[in-house]
């Protein structure tokens, strides 16, 4: 027997807040966008350093570990802030899934160099989804959030800046 309530039909939670119903629906469903990347993001990078090859094996690999380490660290934290604001969160790799907007890559070879690539990209688009998110935020006068989020959206453009450098081709010209 099932005994779940769809998301979409249930009241909303009884956790104190001060933002108002809206506000909180319309922070949770950012949250629960940015959320549901970082959980496809996370197993990408977990995909690349795990199928990793080639003259950087080591480097990459640790990299990407590092990087999946600190993906993964910022789930929950996102997950709980939207259960403070008296919301519902992601539930299933299914609901994940129906969330995710970052693609999924299930090739059984893929270069290094495009790896890095990929990755870069698609934490580039994390950031962009955090900026949105923190503008919802804004609007609501969440700083909560809005102080989360800045956090993150730091460390997903040190984790840019770290790929696009290890993937760089050598340059003599000294730029």
């Amino acid at each position: 027997m099932n005994h779940a309530t769809p998301r979409t039909g249930s009241p909303r939670l009884a956790t104190p807040t001060d933002l108002g119903a809206n506000a909180a629906k319309d922070i949770a469903a950012a949250l629960n966008a940015v959320l549901a990347d970082s959980f496809a993001l996370y197993l990408k990078t977990k995909n690349f350093h795990w199928h990793v090859s080639g003259p950087h094996f080591r480097d990459y690999h640790l990299l990407l570990d590092e990087q999946a380490d600190q993906i993964f660290a910022t789930t929950d934290v996102i997950a709980e802030r939207v259960r403070k604001i008296g919301q519902t969160t992601l539930r299933s790799i299914g609901d994940i899934s129906r969330h995710q907007r970052l693609s999924d890559n299930d090739a059984a070879y893929v270069e290094p160099s495009d790896m890095l690539a990929e990755l870069r990209e698609d934490n580039q688009r994390v950031v962009a989804a955090m900026r949105e998110a923190h503008d919802v935020c804004d609007e609501h006068n969440d700083v909560a959030t809005a102080s989360l989020l800045e956090t993150f959206i730091d460390d997903a453009e040190k984790r840019v800046w770290f790929l696009y450098e290890a993937g760089r081709k050598g340059d003599s010209s000294g730029h």
